[in-house]
């Protein structure tokens, strides 16, 4: 290690961040252990999964992934430039300062984590995480696509310390890669040594329950050390209730960003005087002004009287939503994989168009009878799409060919079924 010399150059140094983020990478064995917990659900009728809340989850994982192609020039490119610029250490390529650097994305994690849950304004970025009333695989998908502009922050001390930016998009790739698993029910506990030094499912369920006795615990990521360390650590005692106090109650993944900053605004609007106001924005989750009553705790959950949210679709319409969601997710997968060689406008084009595609299946899911009015739009828009994506030479002519005809299929299935066969709950 030796003092840096500010010699690097922001605008010349090679920061390949696409090829370093292995969750991309991931999405294929994120999929399969989905699947896989899925095959045990219904084998063994734990009743885990939902197709609607399912796809809700991984539909904010999509927008994230999606927010993120364009995110990444205020938050990486943000630690980058202190980095370059103001880095005071050069730190030698070696397995102790990359392990160091983990050690200091984890711990950063916990304290960005663990604001995102006290102090109303990072919530908005944080939320979306927390509205499923599920807890699987599907769950650890669900990513708000404001998190990481509430947060990046957080991580630039480490960058002034010298850590490379390289270092720290993969240690915190990994950081996210590590929590997937442990959003399941399947895996009751682990041996004591592990559960003591980890995060391990039974943990996270703590931290996704809505029981007041379990609300803002466990923030880590990787290592149990920090909240047992800064007092937030809770075991799990009875079966958690998940979710958020007040249920968000939709499975469109756009309202599922959007309305967090309504009813944050709302409140805001109704808190009296300016003071009162900044307070509430900075204040956690269900401060008042003395005026209004005060502070207002979570409210214990009636686990007999509970329903979560749900809107009971026919087998017919599940099945019709769930083979256009896996053509919206092979889609998605391509550019993902691809991004990076498509100029900025055609990525937001077709990033768009996935989100809307995705968004209309979500309020189809809220509300069936909007299905054939929204699906003509969605052909539509396809349609349009692959028509002019083999226009400027990036796919071959036998791909609008077959939107068209999925299109004109589908259309054709959604009119010849009746209302009943098509929308009857079962």
């Amino acid at each position: 290690m030796c003092i840096s010399p500010y010699l690097r150059n922001f605008d010349t140094y090679d920061l390949q961040v696409d090829n370093l983020n292995p969750v991309i990478l991931a999405i294929p064995v994120f999929f399969i252990l989905m699947a896989a917990e899925f095959i045990y659900d219904h084998v063994k009728q734990k009743k885990l999964y939902r197709v609607n809340d399912a796809v809700s989850n991984i539909s904010c994982g999509i927008v994230e992934q999606l927010s993120g192609l364009f995110a990444k020039i205020f938050t990486v490119a943000a630690y980058h430039f202190i980095f370059v610029h103001f880095a005071i250490f050069e730190l030698e390529n070696t397995w102790y300062w990359i392990l160091l650097c983990f050690i200091g994305v984890d711990f950063f994690y916990y304290w960005a984590h663990r604001l995102s849950h006290e102090v109303n304004l990072f919530w908005l970025g944080h939320v979306v995480h927390h509205q499923s009333e599920d807890y699987n695989l599907s769950v650890a998908l669900r990513q708000s696509t404001f998190q990481k502009m509430f947060t990046f922050y957080f991580y630039f001390p480490l960058a002034f310390l010298g850590f490379k930016t390289e270092w720290f998009v993969m240690m915190g790739a990994f950081n996210l890669l590590y929590q997937f698993w442990i959003h399941t029910e399947v895996i009751k506990r682990l041996p004591a040594w592990y559960e003591y030094l980890f995060n391990t499912p039974s943990h996270h369920r703590v931290h996704h329950a809505r029981d007041p006795r379990y609300i803002d615990k466990n923030h880590a990521g990787t290592l149990m050390v920090w909240d047992r360390m800064f007092g937030t650590f809770a075991e799990e005692e009875d079966k958690p209730t998940y979710g958020i106090t007040t249920p968000l109650n939709t499975f469109n993944p756009i309202m599922a960003n959007v309305r967090p900053f309504i009813n944050l605004w709302n409140e805001v609007k109704r808190v009296p005087g300016l003071l009162n106001k900044w307070k509430l924005i900075w204040k956690p989750p269900g401060w008042y002004p003395a005026e209004l009553g005060g502070f207002r705790p979570p409210k214990e959950v009636d686990k007999r009287s509970y329903r979560k949210y749900d809107v009971v679709l026919s087998t017919g319409l599940n099945v019709y939503l769930l083979l256009h969601y896996l053509i919206i997710l092979l889609i998605t997968s391509l550019f993902l994989f691809n991004a990076g060689g498509l100029d900025l406008l055609l990525q937001i084009s077709i990033s768009v168009f996935i989100v809307l595609s995705i968004a209309f299946l979500g309020i189809i899911f809220d509300d069936r009878e909007k299905a054939l009015r929204l699906e003509l739009s969605r052909f539509s828009l396809s349609l349009i799409a692959g028509i002019y994506l083999y226009y400027i030479g990036i796919v071959a002519l036998w791909v609008p060919l077959l939107t068209l005809l999925i299109a004109l299929t589908s259309f054709f299935v959604l009119r010849r079924l009746t209302f009943h066969q098509l929308f009857a709950a079962e």
